[in-house]
Protein backbone atom coordinates (compact mmCIF):
# COMPACT_ATOMS: atom_id res chain seq x y z
CA UNK A 1 0.00 0.00 0.00
CA UNK A 2 1.21 3.19 -0.49
CA UNK A 3 2.79 5.94 1.85
CA UNK A 4 0.36 8.80 2.82
CA UNK A 5 2.80 11.66 1.84
CA UNK A 6 3.18 14.98 4.57
CA UNK A 7 1.51 17.82 3.75
CA UNK A 8 4.25 20.17 2.71
CA UNK A 9 1.79 23.34 2.57
CA UNK A 10 0.03 25.23 -0.85
CA UNK A 11 1.70 24.44 -4.23
CA UNK A 12 3.68 27.81 -5.08
CA UNK A 13 1.11 29.89 -7.68
CA UNK A 14 2.13 30.71 -11.20
CA UNK A 15 2.29 34.68 -9.98
CA UNK A 16 2.15 36.27 -7.20
CA UNK A 17 -1.12 37.39 -6.13
CA UNK A 18 -2.51 41.04 -6.77
CA UNK A 19 -4.08 43.45 -4.46
CA UNK A 20 -5.29 46.68 -4.28
CA UNK A 21 -5.42 48.32 -0.93
CA UNK A 22 -7.78 51.09 -1.26
CA UNK A 23 -8.45 52.71 1.87
CA UNK A 24 -9.25 55.95 3.88
CA UNK A 25 -7.90 56.67 7.72
CA UNK A 26 -8.65 55.23 11.53
CA UNK A 27 -10.36 58.35 13.10
CA UNK A 28 -8.13 59.32 15.76
CA UNK A 29 -5.72 56.73 15.05
CA UNK A 30 -4.31 56.12 11.81
CA UNK A 31 -4.46 58.46 8.60
CA UNK A 32 -4.97 56.93 5.02
CA UNK A 33 -1.65 57.02 4.39
CA UNK A 34 -0.87 54.94 7.27
CA UNK A 35 -3.59 52.17 6.92
CA UNK A 36 -2.97 51.27 3.46
CA UNK A 37 0.72 50.96 4.80
CA UNK A 38 -0.06 48.59 7.53
CA UNK A 39 -1.96 46.59 5.05
CA UNK A 40 0.36 46.58 2.72
CA UNK A 41 2.97 45.08 5.62
CA UNK A 42 0.85 42.63 6.40
CA UNK A 43 -0.04 41.22 3.08
CA UNK A 44 3.98 40.98 2.12
CA UNK A 45 4.79 39.31 5.51
CA UNK A 46 2.68 36.82 4.64
CA UNK A 47 3.19 36.72 0.92
CA UNK A 48 6.32 38.38 -0.26
CA UNK A 49 5.62 37.60 -4.04
CA UNK A 50 2.38 39.78 -3.49
CA UNK A 51 1.68 42.43 -6.06
CA UNK A 52 0.46 45.39 -3.36
CA UNK A 53 -0.97 48.81 -4.58
CA UNK A 54 -1.80 51.11 -2.64
CA UNK A 55 -4.32 53.71 -2.86
CA UNK A 56 -4.93 56.30 0.32
CA UNK A 57 -8.95 57.25 -0.41
CA UNK A 58 -9.45 60.99 0.26
CA UNK A 59 -12.99 61.58 1.63
CA UNK A 60 -12.80 65.17 3.02
CA UNK A 61 -11.65 64.42 6.65
CA UNK A 62 -7.83 63.88 7.98
CA UNK A 63 -5.05 63.10 5.07
CA UNK A 64 -6.79 64.56 2.43
CA UNK A 65 -4.89 67.41 1.72
CA UNK A 66 -1.77 65.33 2.03
CA UNK A 67 -2.93 62.82 -0.82
CA UNK A 68 -3.91 65.75 -3.45
CA UNK A 69 -1.19 67.26 -3.01
CA UNK A 70 1.36 64.38 -3.58
CA UNK A 71 -0.84 62.98 -6.65
CA UNK A 72 -1.11 66.51 -8.22
CA UNK A 73 2.77 67.29 -7.27
CA UNK A 74 1.70 70.03 -4.92
CA UNK A 75 3.07 71.35 -1.78
CA UNK A 76 1.42 72.01 1.63
CA UNK A 77 1.06 74.67 3.95
CA UNK A 78 1.46 75.04 7.12
CA UNK A 79 -0.70 78.01 9.11
CA UNK A 80 -0.90 78.41 13.18
CA UNK A 81 -5.01 78.68 13.34
CA UNK A 82 -7.64 78.64 16.63
CA UNK A 83 -8.38 75.01 17.12
CA UNK A 84 -11.95 73.62 18.23
CA UNK A 85 -11.36 74.88 21.84
CA UNK A 86 -9.55 77.85 21.40
CA UNK A 87 -6.24 76.72 21.31
CA UNK A 88 -3.32 77.59 18.70
CA UNK A 89 -3.06 74.55 16.48
CA UNK A 90 -0.46 74.06 13.77
CA UNK A 91 -2.93 73.19 10.47
CA UNK A 92 -2.21 73.12 6.60
CA UNK A 93 -3.82 73.33 3.60
CA UNK A 94 -2.92 71.89 0.11
CA UNK A 95 -1.93 73.72 -3.12
CA UNK A 96 -2.26 71.51 -5.87
CA UNK A 97 0.06 71.29 -8.94
CA UNK A 98 -1.33 70.68 -12.69
CA UNK A 99 -3.40 72.81 -15.22
CA UNK A 100 -6.29 75.05 -14.49
CA UNK A 101 -6.75 78.17 -12.13
CA UNK A 102 -5.00 78.11 -9.12
CA UNK A 103 -6.52 75.65 -6.21
CA UNK A 104 -6.36 75.13 -2.92
CA UNK A 105 -7.40 72.26 -0.57
CA UNK A 106 -8.63 72.97 2.66
CA UNK A 107 -8.85 70.03 4.95
CA UNK A 108 -11.42 71.29 8.21
CA UNK A 109 -9.92 68.12 10.02
CA UNK A 110 -6.64 69.90 10.58
CA UNK A 111 -8.15 72.68 12.25
CA UNK A 112 -11.36 71.64 13.73
CA UNK A 113 -11.00 67.30 13.70
CA UNK A 114 -11.97 65.38 16.61
CA UNK A 115 -8.47 64.26 17.23
CA UNK A 116 -8.15 67.55 18.28
CA UNK A 117 -10.28 67.99 21.32
CA UNK A 118 -8.92 65.97 23.89
CA UNK A 119 -11.88 63.08 25.63
CA UNK A 120 -11.98 64.92 28.62
CA UNK A 121 -13.23 68.61 26.70
CA UNK A 122 -15.48 66.74 24.74
CA UNK A 123 -18.80 69.05 23.87
CA UNK A 124 -19.58 69.78 20.06
CA UNK A 125 -21.77 72.47 21.67
CA UNK A 126 -18.36 74.72 22.63
CA UNK A 127 -15.99 73.63 19.34
CA UNK A 128 -15.80 75.96 16.91
CA UNK A 129 -14.94 76.00 12.95
CA UNK A 130 -13.13 79.10 13.45
CA UNK A 131 -9.87 77.92 12.57
CA UNK A 132 -11.49 76.53 9.37
CA UNK A 133 -12.49 79.79 8.29
CA UNK A 134 -8.74 81.22 8.31
CA UNK A 135 -7.76 78.56 7.10
CA UNK A 136 -9.76 79.65 3.91
CA UNK A 137 -8.35 83.55 4.60
CA UNK A 138 -4.81 81.90 4.05
CA UNK A 139 -5.49 79.93 1.02
CA UNK A 140 -6.67 83.28 0.05
CA UNK A 141 -3.74 85.10 0.53
CA UNK A 142 -2.05 82.87 -2.33
CA UNK A 143 -4.12 83.96 -4.68
CA UNK A 144 -6.12 80.79 -5.05
CA UNK A 145 -9.43 80.91 -7.52
CA UNK A 146 -10.52 77.77 -6.38
CA UNK A 147 -10.73 76.40 -2.91
CA UNK A 148 -11.91 73.04 -2.03
CA UNK A 149 -12.96 72.35 1.22
CA UNK A 150 -12.48 68.62 2.37
CA UNK A 151 -15.35 68.02 4.81
CA UNK A 152 -14.85 65.27 7.56
CA UNK A 153 -13.61 63.70 10.84
CA UNK A 154 -14.98 66.92 12.46
CA UNK A 155 -15.00 67.30 16.08
CA UNK A 156 -17.50 70.67 15.75
CA UNK A 157 -21.59 71.09 15.20
CA UNK A 158 -22.04 74.77 14.58
CA UNK A 159 -23.01 74.62 11.66
CA UNK A 160 -20.02 76.15 10.39
CA UNK A 161 -20.58 79.65 12.27
CA UNK A 162 -17.23 79.94 13.42
CA UNK A 163 -16.02 80.09 9.73
CA UNK A 164 -18.12 82.64 8.65
CA UNK A 165 -17.39 84.75 11.87
CA UNK A 166 -13.50 84.57 10.45
CA UNK A 167 -14.16 85.81 7.11
CA UNK A 168 -16.23 88.59 8.52
CA UNK A 169 -19.61 87.84 9.22
CA UNK A 170 -21.11 88.88 12.58
CA UNK A 171 -23.43 86.56 14.51
CA UNK A 172 -25.65 88.67 16.80
CA UNK A 173 -28.12 88.14 19.58
CA UNK A 174 -30.89 90.02 19.90
CA UNK A 175 -29.84 92.84 21.96
CA UNK A 176 -26.96 93.39 19.17
CA UNK A 177 -23.79 91.71 21.32
CA UNK A 178 -21.54 89.07 19.36
CA UNK A 179 -22.48 85.48 19.89
CA UNK A 180 -20.27 83.02 21.69
CA UNK A 181 -18.50 80.63 19.66
CA UNK A 182 -19.67 77.12 19.63
CA UNK A 183 -22.94 75.49 18.47
CA UNK A 184 -24.79 75.81 21.55
CA UNK A 185 -25.41 79.65 21.61
CA UNK A 186 -26.93 78.93 18.12
CA UNK A 187 -30.45 79.22 19.68
CA UNK A 188 -30.14 82.73 20.34
CA UNK A 189 -28.52 83.51 17.39
CA UNK A 190 -31.05 87.31 15.99
CA UNK A 191 -29.03 88.36 12.87
CA UNK A 192 -26.26 87.59 10.72
CA UNK A 193 -24.32 90.99 9.50
CA UNK A 194 -22.43 90.01 6.20
CA UNK A 195 -21.47 93.54 5.41
CA UNK A 196 -17.61 92.87 6.80
CA UNK A 197 -17.44 89.64 4.50
CA UNK A 198 -14.30 88.98 2.48
CA UNK A 199 -14.85 90.64 -0.67
CA UNK A 200 -12.40 88.02 -2.33
CA UNK A 201 -14.93 85.20 -1.82
CA UNK A 202 -16.86 86.76 -4.48
CA UNK A 203 -13.97 86.41 -7.39
CA UNK A 204 -13.38 82.52 -5.93
CA UNK A 205 -15.14 79.34 -6.62
CA UNK A 206 -15.72 77.75 -2.97
CA UNK A 207 -16.48 73.81 -3.57
CA UNK A 208 -17.10 71.63 -0.43
CA UNK A 209 -16.40 67.63 -0.54
CA UNK A 210 -19.42 66.47 1.54
CA UNK A 211 -20.97 63.28 2.17
CA UNK A 212 -24.49 63.94 0.38
CA UNK A 213 -26.23 61.72 3.09
CA UNK A 214 -25.37 64.25 6.09
CA UNK A 215 -28.17 66.97 6.22
CA UNK A 216 -28.50 69.26 8.71
CA UNK A 217 -31.98 69.37 10.57
CA UNK A 218 -34.31 66.91 10.88
CA UNK A 219 -35.17 63.32 12.65
CA UNK A 220 -31.42 62.34 10.64
CA UNK A 221 -30.02 65.95 11.27
CA UNK A 222 -26.11 66.04 12.28
CA UNK A 223 -26.42 66.72 15.74
CA UNK A 224 -28.71 63.84 16.34
CA UNK A 225 -26.58 61.40 14.36
CA UNK A 226 -23.29 63.13 14.96
CA UNK A 227 -23.68 64.66 18.31
CA UNK A 228 -23.41 61.54 20.48
CA UNK A 229 -19.88 60.36 18.79
CA UNK A 230 -18.46 63.69 19.51
CA UNK A 231 -19.44 63.86 23.31
CA UNK A 232 -22.95 65.35 23.28
CA UNK A 233 -25.49 64.06 25.95
CA UNK A 234 -29.44 63.61 24.83
CA UNK A 235 -30.29 67.07 26.54
CA UNK A 236 -27.12 68.59 24.86
CA UNK A 237 -28.47 66.92 21.06
CA UNK A 238 -31.89 68.44 21.80
CA UNK A 239 -30.35 72.02 22.13
CA UNK A 240 -28.12 71.50 19.35
CA UNK A 241 -30.37 70.51 16.99
CA UNK A 242 -32.96 73.16 17.75
CA UNK A 243 -29.65 75.85 17.70
CA UNK A 244 -29.13 74.36 13.65
CA UNK A 245 -32.93 74.86 12.99
CA UNK A 246 -32.42 78.55 13.88
CA UNK A 247 -29.00 78.69 12.01
CA UNK A 248 -30.71 77.68 9.05
CA UNK A 249 -33.94 80.00 9.31
CA UNK A 250 -31.36 83.00 9.80
CA UNK A 251 -28.83 82.11 6.99
CA UNK A 252 -31.58 81.65 4.49
CA UNK A 253 -33.08 85.37 5.75
CA UNK A 254 -29.61 87.26 5.83
CA UNK A 255 -27.06 86.49 3.09
CA UNK A 256 -28.32 86.08 -0.31
CA UNK A 257 -27.10 83.71 -2.48
CA UNK A 258 -27.05 83.63 -6.18
CA UNK A 259 -26.76 80.63 -8.63
CA UNK A 260 -26.94 76.87 -7.57
CA UNK A 261 -26.24 77.99 -4.27
CA UNK A 262 -29.38 79.97 -3.87
CA UNK A 263 -31.46 76.62 -4.73
CA UNK A 264 -29.56 74.32 -1.70
CA UNK A 265 -32.17 73.60 0.96
CA UNK A 266 -30.44 74.76 3.68
CA UNK A 267 -32.21 72.65 6.04
CA UNK A 268 -32.20 69.06 4.75
CA UNK A 269 -30.36 69.84 0.87
CA UNK A 270 -27.45 66.81 0.34
CA UNK A 271 -24.37 67.48 2.29
CA UNK A 272 -25.66 70.41 4.96
CA UNK A 273 -24.80 68.59 7.74
CA UNK A 274 -21.31 67.73 6.63
CA UNK A 275 -18.74 68.46 9.40
CA UNK A 276 -21.25 69.17 12.09
CA UNK A 277 -23.49 71.76 9.52
CA UNK A 278 -20.38 73.03 7.89
CA UNK A 279 -21.65 72.46 4.52
CA UNK A 280 -24.77 74.43 5.63
CA UNK A 281 -22.59 77.52 6.74
CA UNK A 282 -20.30 76.90 3.14
CA UNK A 283 -23.46 77.00 0.98
CA UNK A 284 -24.84 80.14 2.44
CA UNK A 285 -21.15 81.72 1.12
CA UNK A 286 -22.35 79.94 -2.20
CA UNK A 287 -20.29 77.08 -2.25
CA UNK A 288 -21.43 74.19 -4.20
CA UNK A 289 -22.15 71.07 -2.44
CA UNK A 290 -20.89 68.41 -4.13
CA UNK A 291 -20.52 64.13 -3.01
CA UNK A 292 -16.91 64.23 -1.86
CA UNK A 293 -15.95 61.16 -4.13
CA UNK A 294 -17.14 62.99 -7.01
CA UNK A 295 -14.85 65.97 -6.40
CA UNK A 296 -11.66 64.26 -4.57
CA UNK A 297 -11.42 61.08 -6.58
CA UNK A 298 -11.52 62.83 -10.26
CA UNK A 299 -7.25 63.65 -9.79
CA UNK A 300 -6.39 60.12 -8.06
CA UNK A 301 -6.16 57.09 -9.75
CA UNK A 302 -8.33 54.45 -8.14
CA UNK A 303 -10.04 52.33 -10.65
CA UNK A 304 -6.69 51.51 -12.24
CA UNK A 305 -5.10 49.43 -9.16
CA UNK A 306 -8.74 48.13 -8.82
CA UNK A 307 -8.50 46.98 -12.46
CA UNK A 308 -5.16 45.15 -12.41
CA UNK A 309 -6.00 43.45 -8.47
CA UNK A 310 -7.31 39.87 -8.01
CA UNK A 311 -8.27 41.17 -4.58
CA UNK A 312 -9.21 44.43 -3.00
CA UNK A 313 -8.70 45.36 0.57
CA UNK A 314 -10.35 48.35 2.12
CA UNK A 315 -10.98 49.21 5.89
CA UNK A 316 -12.07 51.52 8.15
CA UNK A 317 -12.86 52.50 11.96
CA UNK A 318 -15.92 50.73 11.73
CA UNK A 319 -18.31 49.32 9.94
CA UNK A 320 -21.86 50.08 11.11
CA UNK A 321 -25.22 51.76 9.70
CA UNK A 322 -23.69 54.81 8.30
CA UNK A 323 -21.07 52.60 6.35
CA UNK A 324 -23.48 52.14 3.30
CA UNK A 325 -23.86 54.93 1.82
CA UNK A 326 -21.28 57.38 2.07
CA UNK A 327 -18.23 56.15 3.57
CA UNK A 328 -14.69 54.79 1.95
CA UNK A 329 -15.44 51.18 1.59
CA UNK A 330 -18.54 51.65 -0.13
CA UNK A 331 -17.49 53.66 -2.43
CA UNK A 332 -14.42 51.35 -2.96
CA UNK A 333 -16.45 47.81 -3.20
CA UNK A 334 -19.06 49.74 -5.72
CA UNK A 335 -16.41 50.34 -8.00
CA UNK A 336 -14.79 46.88 -7.83
CA UNK A 337 -18.06 45.03 -8.41
CA UNK A 338 -18.38 47.11 -11.75
CA UNK A 339 -15.02 45.47 -12.71
CA UNK A 340 -15.65 42.46 -11.54
CA UNK A 341 -13.49 42.48 -8.77
CA UNK A 342 -13.92 40.95 -4.96
CA UNK A 343 -13.66 43.28 -1.70
CA UNK A 344 -12.14 42.22 1.64
CA UNK A 345 -13.19 44.65 4.61
CA UNK A 346 -10.80 45.53 8.10
CA UNK A 347 -12.43 46.66 10.59
CA UNK A 348 -11.69 48.14 14.12
CA UNK A 349 -15.16 47.52 14.99
CA UNK A 350 -18.07 45.34 12.46
CA UNK A 351 -21.72 45.87 13.78
CA UNK A 352 -24.73 44.32 13.10
CA UNK A 353 -25.43 43.02 9.68
CA UNK A 354 -21.72 43.03 8.47
CA UNK A 355 -21.11 39.37 8.89
CA UNK A 356 -20.79 36.94 5.94
CA UNK A 357 -24.01 36.99 4.07
CA UNK A 358 -25.67 39.61 6.05
CA UNK A 359 -27.60 42.30 4.47
CA UNK A 360 -24.87 45.33 4.84
CA UNK A 361 -22.40 43.34 3.35
CA UNK A 362 -24.61 42.19 0.15
CA UNK A 363 -25.92 45.65 -0.77
CA UNK A 364 -22.43 47.02 -0.35
CA UNK A 365 -20.51 44.17 -2.38
CA UNK A 366 -18.20 43.80 0.65
CA UNK A 367 -17.46 39.62 0.76
CA UNK A 368 -15.77 39.64 3.87
CA UNK A 369 -15.79 41.75 6.76
CA UNK A 370 -12.95 41.04 9.37
CA UNK A 371 -12.48 43.04 12.56
CA UNK A 372 -8.93 43.82 13.41
CA UNK A 373 -8.84 43.77 17.51
CA UNK A 374 -7.55 39.95 18.69
CA UNK A 375 -9.84 40.40 21.97
CA UNK A 376 -11.28 43.52 23.90
CA UNK A 377 -9.21 46.03 24.66
CA UNK A 378 -9.75 49.02 26.65
CA UNK A 379 -10.14 51.96 23.76
CA UNK A 380 -7.09 54.06 24.51
CA UNK A 381 -5.00 50.60 23.80
CA UNK A 382 -6.64 49.88 20.72
CA UNK A 383 -6.27 53.12 19.12
CA UNK A 384 -2.50 53.18 20.60
CA UNK A 385 -1.92 49.67 18.46
CA UNK A 386 -4.15 50.12 15.81
CA UNK A 387 -0.80 49.68 12.94
CA UNK A 388 -0.18 46.42 14.23
CA UNK A 389 -3.24 45.58 14.52
CA UNK A 390 -4.41 46.06 11.38
CA UNK A 391 -0.69 44.61 9.91
CA UNK A 392 -1.92 41.20 11.49
CA UNK A 393 -5.65 41.12 10.47
CA UNK A 394 -4.16 41.87 6.65
CA UNK A 395 -1.46 39.25 7.43
CA UNK A 396 -4.15 36.15 8.66
CA UNK A 397 -6.12 37.62 5.42
CA UNK A 398 -3.46 36.93 3.00
CA UNK A 399 -2.13 33.46 4.39
CA UNK A 400 -5.90 32.27 4.35
CA UNK A 401 -6.03 33.92 0.56
CA UNK A 402 -2.63 31.82 -0.51
CA UNK A 403 -3.64 28.47 1.51
CA UNK A 404 -6.86 28.68 -0.42
CA UNK A 405 -5.49 29.67 -3.87
CA UNK A 406 -2.71 26.63 -3.64
CA UNK A 407 -5.21 24.19 -2.61
CA UNK A 408 -7.65 25.62 -5.52
CA UNK A 409 -3.89 24.86 -7.95
CA UNK A 410 -3.36 21.20 -6.61
CA UNK A 411 -7.23 20.13 -8.02
CA UNK A 412 -8.42 17.18 -6.05
CA UNK A 413 -6.02 15.31 -4.32
CA UNK A 414 -6.62 10.96 -4.36
CA UNK A 415 -7.38 9.69 -1.09
CA UNK A 416 -4.51 6.80 0.28
CA UNK A 417 -2.64 5.48 2.64
CA UNK A 418 -4.90 3.75 5.86
CA UNK A 419 -7.30 6.52 6.25
CA UNK A 420 -8.90 5.23 2.99
CA UNK A 421 -12.50 4.82 3.63
CA UNK A 422 -14.46 1.55 2.81
CA UNK A 423 -16.91 1.96 -0.63
CA UNK A 424 -20.17 2.02 1.06
CA UNK A 425 -21.86 -1.40 0.63
CA UNK A 426 -25.34 -3.04 1.95
CA UNK A 427 -26.58 -2.94 5.38
CA UNK A 428 -24.94 -6.29 7.15
CA UNK A 429 -27.46 -8.30 8.37
CA UNK A 430 -27.66 -11.19 10.63
CA UNK A 431 -25.41 -13.24 11.76
CA UNK A 432 -24.19 -16.46 9.47
CA UNK A 433 -25.46 -19.43 10.40
CA UNK A 434 -24.84 -23.64 9.59
CA UNK A 435 -24.52 -23.56 5.54
CA UNK A 436 -22.72 -19.99 5.41
CA UNK A 437 -20.55 -20.23 2.21
CA UNK A 438 -22.87 -22.38 0.01
CA UNK A 439 -23.44 -21.61 -3.34
CA UNK A 440 -25.90 -19.69 -4.76
CA UNK A 441 -28.61 -21.77 -5.96
CA UNK A 442 -32.42 -22.38 -5.02
CA UNK A 443 -32.87 -23.04 -1.79
CA UNK A 444 -33.09 -26.79 -0.56
CA UNK A 445 -35.92 -28.73 0.04
CA UNK A 446 -37.48 -28.42 3.39
CA UNK A 447 -37.23 -32.15 4.60
CA UNK A 448 -40.16 -34.01 6.36
CA UNK A 449 -40.14 -35.12 10.07
CA UNK A 450 -38.77 -38.55 10.08
CA UNK A 451 -41.18 -40.84 12.56
CA UNK A 452 -40.15 -44.44 13.89
CA UNK A 453 -42.81 -47.32 13.07
CA UNK A 454 -44.44 -48.84 16.32
CA UNK A 455 -43.45 -52.81 16.19
CA UNK A 456 -46.24 -54.96 15.91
Amino acid sequence: MPQQQPYRGPAPAARGIRIAVACSGFKEALTADEVAAAIAGGVRRAEPAAVVETVAVPDGGEGTAAALARATGGRLVPVTVSGPLGDPVTARFALLGGDGPPTAVVEMASAAGLRLVPRARRDPGAATTHGVGELISAALDTGARRIVIGCGDSGTCDGGAGALRALGVRLLDADGRDLPPGGAALCRLHRADAAGLDPRLARTELLAAVNPHCVLCGPRGTARVHGPQKGAGPDRVAALAAGLENWARVLGRDLPRTGAAARTDLRLGPGTGASGGLGAGLAALGARLVPRFDLLLDRIDLDGPLARADLVITAEGALDEQTFPGKTPAEVARRARRLGRPVIALAGSVGPGWGPGEHRARESGIEVCVGVLPAPLPLEEALARSAEFVTDAAAAVTRLLVLGRGLADRGPRPVTGTGTRPEPGPEPGPEPGPGAGRAAGPPPRARKPHRRREAK
